[in-house]
């Protein structure tokens, strides 16, 4: 199981890209855990400076802007 964090405040952006991040999981038949981060100072743990931002499995694949679907797929396929 993947485990997959969203990084950002809750803006719009950030509650697509979990959309995206939950569609494409589905959409592949892979079972993750999804976990929204809104804290500023655990974001910038990650060291992302723009959000959305996306760890899969403790690495930082995305940062800024909505994820193209194919590279979403890609990383979790990883």
């Amino acid at each position: 199981m993947k485990n997959i964090k969203v990084l950002g405040p809750g803006c719009k952006r950030c509650q697509a890209t979990e959309g995206m991040v939950r569609a494409a999981a589905n959409a592949l038949g892979l079972e993750v855990t999804v976990e929204k981060i809104t804290d500023y100072a655990e974001i910038a743990e990650y060291g992302i400076a723009a959000t959305p931002g996306i760890v899969i499995d403790g690495k930082v694949v995305h940062a800024g802007g909505l994820p193209k679907e194919d590279d979403l797929r890609r990383w979790l396929q990883a």
